[in-house]
């Protein structure tokens, strides 16, 4: 069953918008705009907005670290940036629940280091979270980036065998990774997951505007790779069938992301429904791109709340 939250006057109308493309009418100076998370924030300028969330992440990681129950550094592959870090409950057991986390910051930037803004509010509810490092470009590809992803969802449900559901929680550029993970083979290694859930906060789903953007330097050569890496467009063109139905999708989107957010949270919400996944959206009232994610630091907030339930 698909869920729709939304604001009053906002469009719910279902089907496939994508032949539309309203981005390619855009101009690159427009599209640099919609895709400019920090233009869009309604409370403080871009510059304090980056500032801030940089500083949250970096408070509440130290705070994360400071309790004594996590293991840092771990590695799940053999490359140097091939890291995990675990944060435990205070109760720990074979049949734990985990969450694990990947960071956005365009896959150009970010760090596991200062993304724990989820960790306290969640082990303090009996859930252990794993905050995943990646190779960030221009050392790694997109290509490198799913692959790894894809081996620290197998290193945990290797290591934890007894787990009571893996849920995938990304921000932004880390929400596209984790929804790269409902296309994963799961077969050639050797391990099917536990996945229970998956969170998509802010991401994007269609890489083809990126490439029109300041942002693709280092990231999309061509068509190709683009293609290759959009959830929306593999899902659209070769629909995968959940494995388990039952595994929940929410998709969220701040009420102060920019338009483009918008359009490819809703087009990835409905293109989910279409192809049987148990999937839900959400508009977080008053949010912009990057509250939504530090918010999650409250144990009150509707998004840690879901997280809850």
């Amino acid at each position: 069953m698909c869920v729709w939250w939304y604001k009053a006057g906002m469009d719910v109308s279902g089907g496939n918008h994508r032949h539309e493309a309203p981005w390619k009418r855009m101009s690159k100076e427009e599209l640099d705009n919609q895709y400019s998370p920090s233009r869009w924030v309604v409370r403080l300028g871009a510059e304090e907005a980056m500032r801030t969330y940089s500083q949250i992440g970096n408070e509440v990681s130290k705070r994360a670290r400071a309790t004594g129950r996590s293991l840092l550094n771990v590695p799940y592959g053999d490359g140097d940036g091939e890291k995990l870090d675990i944060y435990l409950p205070e109760a720990v057991s074979e049949a734990m629940p985990f969450l694990v986390f990947f960071h956005g910051g365009y896959w150009q930037s970010g760090s596991k280091d200062t993304s724990a803004f989820m960790v306290n509010p969640l082990t303090a509810q009996g859930v252990a979270v794993v905050i995943v490092a990646y190779d960030i470009a221009p050392k790694g590809t997109l290509d490198q980036m799913v692959d790894q992803v894809t081996q620290s969802i197998v290193f945990v449900q290797k290591q934890y065998p007894g787990n009571q559901g893996i849920y995938l929680c990304g921000h932004s550029a880390g929400a596209h990774l984790a929804a790269m993970m409902l296309l994963a083979d799961w077969t050639k290694h050797g391990v099917t997951p536990n996945l229970k859930g998956f969170f998509l906060l802010s991401g994007v789903y269609d890489l083809e505007p990126i490439m029109h953007t300041s942002e693709n330097a280092p990231l999309l050569p061509a068509l190709e790779d683009a293609q290759r890496n959009s959830p929306l467009w593999q899902l659209e063109t070769a629909p995968t069938r959940p494995a388990d139905p039952a595994c929940r999708i929410l998709v969220t989107v701040g009420q102060h992301d920019s338009p483009e957010f918008h359009r490819q949270s809703r087009e990835f919400y409905q293109t989910l429904c279409q192809g049987g996944w148990k999937a839900s959206f959400e508009e977080l009232h008053d949010m912009d791109h990057f509250e939504i994610l530090w918010n999650l630091t409250q144990e009150d907030y509707v998004l840690t709340q879901s997280l809850f339930k």
